[in-house]
């Protein structure tokens, strides 16, 4: 019996270095690359048309939850940030600063010159910019709820860059709103957070916990931070996404004032939320293979690609035209709410053309050849499936009748093998002891190996203690991910012995 590993179309697996095989995943599956620019990144043509439909998708979510799409400023004067005094000291370290308005040359070399009266930030994010609108925008009780979203990019300076977890620059949706109740803006932020819990199970097929943040993960200037935690094949989290209740403090800092129906001045309750591109990263690492990118068929570039296979130029004069009326009727039928996307991949003497639709991640792939047109079938493979099965032949009749069936099938599967692999790595865990040995870096002979993927998801009952959660992430590299919503009972924190209403959830995160 051979000890030899199967082949794999990236190199090296999951199990090898997963740090490197998600670096290999978007290489092979074409969806981003590094920039000329340190720590940014270029998103090509099949990355973003991924980050079109989660755009989309989330887009038609936010209208019909009521929210109106605009677009402020990159550029946020300095002073705007320093009225929150949490928030500007949260992102000062993050900050790009503007503090010229123009070159000269000089000893053959450009120069910044112009100094600014005030220096301006590049936008990490908005709260401060949109307040400023806000607070002309508001007078009266009438002018609430003001529900507003943009789709824009941010600027983080960013030390330690990863493409789509971790990019100095990157692209998001923020949605800031102002409310006349503390009531309204709470209501507000869970909506929100129940949108973004829907779009990644439903669309992205990525099982999260909705929970809140500890004081210590808080937004800096939130009153409170929610969020919808994910579990990687590599057993971290990702915060897929986050809705926080500011409270009054931005709208007192860039005075966001209105009327009340008692003739009352008082300040407006407000709210902020927002995703990035950080999701593609999220569905990359819950769904890829070490075959590559296994795209969840509601959001994939391309439901079906067609192959055609025909050498000779007789055959193709065949095949090619069945082809392409076979495209237009896959074109024809719904899925999602969508005209199912199809890729004609028609190219002549291409080696290696299934692999490449492979490490694509497109869910259906259909190979169609001369014989395959004498039975009026096509040779049919799915990317949920193991490569290595044999694809199977399907009549044209019943592949038009179970299309968007079979799409739907993927992407439950995608959802139910992701979710059983958190249940899996999740553990309840009553002592210091067993949470610190759940958590421990295994042993390795070569120091200079990669980790081998180890712990999870520890769920244990935790006091709160700032200092303590902060001593742990020190020694450890864990966090409180968040306090779930659901319902749990009280018990006793194992690191203090004080009472605890409910267990959190601990792990390493991105």
């Amino acid at each position: 019996m051979s000890n030899e590993k199967p082949k794999t179309a990236v190199t090296p697996t999951r199990s090898d270095n997963y740090q490197e095989w998600y670096q290999q995943v978007i290489k092979a599956a074409d969806l981003a690359e590094t920039s000329a620019v340190r720590g940014c990144m270029v998103i090509k043509p099949w990355g973003y048309a991924l980050w079109e439909n989660v755009q989309r998708v989330l887009d038609g979510m936010f209208k019909d939850t009521g929210h109106k799409n605009a677009y402020f400023p990159l550029f946020i004067p300095l002073s705007f940030l320093e009225k929150e005094a949490a928030h500007v000291e949260g992102f000062a370290k993050e900050c790009a600063v503007v503090t010229h308005h123009r070159l000269e040359a000089k000893d053959g070399k450009l120069i910044p010159a112009g100094p600014l009266e005030e220096p301006l930030v590049v936008r990490p994010t908005s709260e401060t910019i949109i307040g400023e609108s806000f607070s002309k925008w508001v007078q009266s009780y009438r002018d609430l709820p003001l529900l507003i979203n943009q789709w824009a990019n941010v600027v983080r300076w960013e030390m330690r860059p990863r493409i789509f977890l971790r990019t100095m620059e990157f692209l998001w949706q923020e949605g800031h709103t102002a409310h006349a109740t503390s009531q309204e803006a709470v209501e507000e932020t869970m909506r929100m957070l129940g949108v973004y819990a829907e779009f990644a199970e439903t669309w992205m097929g990525v099982p999260v916990i909705q929970g809140e943040k500890t004081a210590g993960e808080r937004f800096p200037g939130a009153v409170q931070t929610f969020c919808v935690e994910a579990m990687m094949q590599d057993r971290k989290a990702l915060q897929a996404g986050t809705s926080h209740f500011l409270g009054q403090n931005f709208a007192k800092a860039s005075g966001i004032q209105f009327t009340d129906d008692k003739n009352v001045l008082t300040h407006a309750w407000t709210t902020s939320w927002g995703v990035s591109t950080r999701l593609i990263g999220a569905m990359i690492m819950t769904h890829a293979d070490d075959d590559g990118m296994v795209c969840p068929p509601r959001l994939a570039p391309a439901h079906v690609v067609i192959m055609p296979i025909a050498r000779k130029p007789e055959d193709r004069d065949r095949v090619i035209p069945w082809c392409k009326a076979l495209e237009q009727e896959l074109r024809g039928i719904q899925f999602a709410g969508v005209p199912i996307r199809v890729e004609l991949d028609a190219r002549e003497n291409v080696s290696g053309k299934k692999w490449e639709w492979v490490k694509k991640g497109v869910p259906i792939r259909l190979e169609v050849g001369p014989r395959d047109l004498d039975a009026d079938s096509v040779s049919f493979s799915r990317r949920d499936q193991s490569s290595s099965e044999k694809a199977l032949a399907v009549t044209r009749a019943e592949l038009v009748a179970t299309i968007a069936t079979t799409l739907q099938s993927i992407q439950d599967n995608l959802f139910t093998r992701a979710k059983a692999y958190r249940a899996a790595h999740t553990r309840e865990i009553d002592t210091r002891d067993e949470f610190y040995a759940y958590f421990a870096e295994p042993t390795k002979a070569d120091p200079n190996a990669p980790t081998p993927i180890h712990g999870g998801f520890a769920m244990t009952h935790f006091s709160g203690d700032v200092a303590l959660e902060a001593k742990i992430k020190d020694e450890l590299g864990v966090t409180v991910r968040c306090i779930p919503l659901a319902p749990g009972e009280p018990g006793t924190c194992p690191f203090t012995g004080q009472p605890s209403a409910k267990r959190v959830i601990w792990a390493k995160a991105y």
